[in-house]
């Protein structure tokens, strides 16, 4: 089967500590958006936090 073709977003593998996983499961949930949105939000606020560009 081949790969979808992404053509605004960069396919990577991470993991996170088993103990994040119900809670960022849930997040995503109840609030309806998904995770590569909650993921790229997060990521845009590290970013900032340590002083590179986001936009």
């Amino acid at each position: 089967m081949a790969e979808p073709y992404l053509k605004y977003r960069t396919r990577f593998t991470s993991s996170l500590k088993n103990e994040l996983v119900p809670w960022f499961d849930e997040l995503s949930r109840i609030s309806r958006i998904p995770k590569s949105r909650l993921i790229d939000e997060a990521i845009e606020d590290l970013l900032k936090k340590y002083g590179y560009p986001t936009k």
